[in-house]
């Protein structure tokens, strides 16, 4: 068994997208985001809604993606005592000082001991896909999305495209 991990390479880099075509606009860039803690929960909604806005879309989907395996995308509420209990349950369900063969030199290359977040953020997910409706996120009243840091400090970037039609 290797010690190594896969890596995905792309043949060029990731790069901002504008597009129109008989209505249909694509926009796509890439945010950077600075975290403090190996644990942090933040909200990235103001920052994702002012980049469907300023895309023109009026009627679409907008689709974010993490570029990381151990940072997650989700919508939940946003609230200091939830957060809490998110960081408490991630912990419970995933104890950080467990044995994990990916942390063992002997089996892995691999020397931040983050198997706990590669775990954790299998339970979150990588990527969430939200509707545009008169050119705003489609989004509840207490849905925010969330970008979860599992291995931080560390700077993380996101992926957003924004397709639909423009008015």
């Amino acid at each position: 068994m290797s010690k190594r991990s896969i890596v995905t390479a792309r043949e060029a880099p990731v790069e901002k997208v504008v597009s129109a075509a008989g209505g249909l606009v694509i926009r796509g860039e890439t945010f950077a985001i600075e975290t403090r803690e190996r644990v942090e929960l933040i909200d990235l909604t103001d920052r994702v809604m002012a980049h469907v806005r300023k895309s023109g879309v009026k009627e679409g989907m907008m689709s974010l993606w993490s570029m990381h395996t151990t940072c997650t995308l989700f919508i939940n509420e946003s609230q200091k005592a939830l957060e809490t209990d998110i960081k408490k349950f991630l912990e419970d369900t995933v104890a950080r000082d467990k044995y994990y063969m990916h942390n063992d030199p002997d089996h892995s290359d691999c020397d931040r001991q983050n198997a706990d977040s590669h775990l954790r953020a299998m339970l979150l997910g990588h990527s969430i896909t939200m509707q545009i409706s008169g050119g705003e996120l489609v989004l509840g009243q207490w849905q925010r999305v969330i970008m979860g840091e599992l291995d931080g400090p560390r700077t993380r970037t996101v992926r957003a495209q924004v397709w639909g039609l423009g008015g």
